[in-house]
């Protein structure tokens, strides 16, 4: 995308985003537990002399908030948790090394210095422990003990239950790119949770981690800047999905099958709409970091209430529309991205894909278009049809139940309306859904229903698949390679996924993490995409990931925003965006 839906806000372009504290809400939850322990120790110790330290449940307990805050611990520092004089600490330290509870990690060349970290067999006893006591908890007192704030977490039980994907396991051998791992993002909400978890991501990959976040259209022209340099200044780049194409033919990206065995990333298990995406040619270029499906958002409560079926189609989204909009009472019937642009050429192309109509001729297959032919350099543009012209009636329609400054809106502003209030449907990421979802005052909190794009007359649902995938510049110095490779698999991996999830993120491109419990309690989103996912609403036609992508959305947004205007005719709209796109791809680079 190119002024993208994951929206331009808290971004410092240009600059190294500052750290702060690691975690948030969802680590204080995980912390928990290792509260309860530490206070409830302390008062049983403190309530008779006869009640001594027990070394293994310190040093335990040590180990494991310092590995949720992202802290290095130090045999010294472990030691000095027990408790219980040095000779003896150190010996219980040796046997919980011993029995695999503990994992070393050398701090330098000689091996000599060392930082701990817990063993997978102590996070799986940690799981087991967080569970019982819970159950415990609930059978003995009488219902589940919760926490702060509306999620149920249980002493930060319910994140490793029995099923649950476990946490992050620190790599065997630290990574050891000079300078640290130096990455390159969108500053979108699932990368700045990213960054706020940085301390754990570098205790896990055992090296610094540099992270500068870019406005979407700085961020690709940083990206294109980078691949003329002689050497990368990053190890890992995010992509925005449709430039795959433009960054595969341009030599940006290096194809990961090249430098990894891809059986690694566990193909299967994204959407399949997430990974077909990431190629060009029939090769992978990134891996999907997020997966951030552009939905229908609608107030269930508010359509209830008015005794109105959720608008499945695009006849009944204008007939909600009407009944809402009333502009005399500050109330108006639907937002969706106008603004003069990429943001309208993308809701122009994705409008299209609801008729049925993909931007390109595109061969047809089961259940979408095939989009594999596009490294052929055959494909020709298709924007002047019958089911173009139906798509340009229905924004019209949509035009006349918008808020007054809908031709000036964009990707974060089409949501704040609806998280306000004022309008009770709108075209959306999954990705902004936090902006209601997590505010306990907007009157969407709860009552949201979320949807595949509604469909036009003739066609199918279609909830266009958008978001980032991360790559390695083509350009990187082999001695780079390997620790970027294997931090490419920590940052996409399922625990990674399910951390943002539960920091805050709403996108997620993994079936994994959709079905794990803890995530689904945190939003129905993520149910109502898997749901789509597996009837194949899911789609990436709608936008091409050509390398004139860019220059489409433009114009696009050009040549309709002059029909929204009422510049022109719908009819002369299309003819001159078809003009135009027949004339950029005809003059097209060789």
């Amino acid at each position: 995308m190119t002024a993208s839906p994951e929206s331009d806000m808290n971004i410092q372009s240009g600059h190294d985003i500052e750290t702060g504290p690691a975690g948030g809400a969802a680590r204080d939850d995980l912390l928990d537990m290792v509260t309860f322990l530490e206070d409830f120790g302390d008062e049983l110790e403190a309530s008779t002399e006869l009640f001594v330290p027990n070394p293994f449940y310190r040093m335990a307990l040590h180990l494991m908030r310092a590995h949720f805050e992202g802290k290095i611990v130090t045999p010294t520092a472990l030691i000095g948790a027990s408790r219980v004089p040095y000779a003896t600490a150190n010996r219980r330290l040796k046997d919980m090394v011993a029995a695999g509870l503990i994992e070393q990690r050398p701090r330098t060349v000689t091996g000599k210095s060392v930082s701990l970290h817990p063993s997978e067999t102590l996070l799986e006893q940690w799981r087991a422990l967080s569970g019982r006591i819970r159950r415990l908890a609930e059978t003995r007192f009488g219902g589940a003990v919760k926490t702060s704030g509306t999620k149920d977490y249980y002493f930060g039980g319910s994140y490793m239950e029995t099923r649950s994907i476990p946490p992050l396991q620190v790599l065997g051998e630290p990574l050891k790119p000079q300078g640290g791992l130096r990455v390159l993002v969108h500053g979108d909400p699932t990368f700045m949770v990213m960054d706020n978890l940085k301390r754990q991501f570098e205790q896990v990959v055992g090296c610094a981690i540099h992270q500068r976040a870019f406005s979407i259209d700085r961020l690709r022209e940083e990206g294109l800047r980078n691949a003329e340099r002689r050497a990368s200044l990053y190890d890992i780049i995010a992509v925005d999905l449709p430039w795959i194409g433009e960054f595969a033919q341009k030599g940006v990206l290096m194809p990961l099958d090249e430098v990894m065995e891809i059986a690694r990333l566990d193909p299967p298990d994204f959407h399949a709409a997430g990974w077909s995406a990431v190629h060009w040619g029939g090769r992978p270029y990134g891996v999907p970091a997020q997966m951030t499906p552009e939905l229908f958002f609608y107030r269930r409560d508010m359509f209830a209430e008015a005794g109105l079926e959720p608008p499945t189609t695009t006849a009944r989204v204008l007939d909600a529309a009407r009944h809402f909009h009333k502009p005399n009472r500050g109330q108006y019937g639907i937002a969706w991205n106008a603004a003069r642009g990429t943001a309208l050429g993308h809701t122009v192309m994705m409008t299209m894909a609801d008729f049925g109509q993909p931007v390109l001729d595109l061969p047809e297959i089961a259940g979408g278009y095939d989009l594999g032919v596009l490294a052929d350099d055959s494909y020709r543009p298709t924007f002047d049809t019958e089911a173009g012209l139906a798509a340009c009636d229905y924004l019209l329609e949509l035009l006349s139940c918008s808020p007054p400054d809908i031709l000036s809106m964009s990707w974060y502003e089409r949501v704040r309306p609806y998280a306000s209030g004022a309008v009770p449907m709108a075209y959306g990421y999954t990705l902004l859904a936090p902006y209601f979802e997590l505010d306990g005052s907007s009157p969407a909190a709860g009552t949201t229903g979320y949807l595949p794009h509604p469909a036009g007359q003739g066609a199918s649902p279609v909830a266009p698949v958008g978001g980032y995938v991360m790559g390695i510049p083509a350009n990187l110095p082999p001695e780079r390679v390997r620790a970027a490779v294997e931090a490419l698999i920590v940052f996409t991996s399922p625990e990674a996924q399910k951390m943002y999830v539960q920091n805050g993120s709403r996108t997620n491109p993994r079936y994994s993490v959709g079905a794990d419990p803890e995530v689904r309690r945190l939003s129905p989103i993520f149910e109502a995409v898997d749901g789509m996912s597996w009837r194949d609403e899911l789609q990436f036609w709608p936008r091409p990931p050509i390398p004139e992508i860019c220059d489409l959305f433009q114009i696009c947004g050009e040549e309709f925003h002059d029909m929204l205007r009422g510049l022109v005719t719908p009819r002369e709209a299309l003819a001159r965006t078809q003009a135009r796109a027949d004339a950029l791809i005809t003059n097209r680079d060789p």
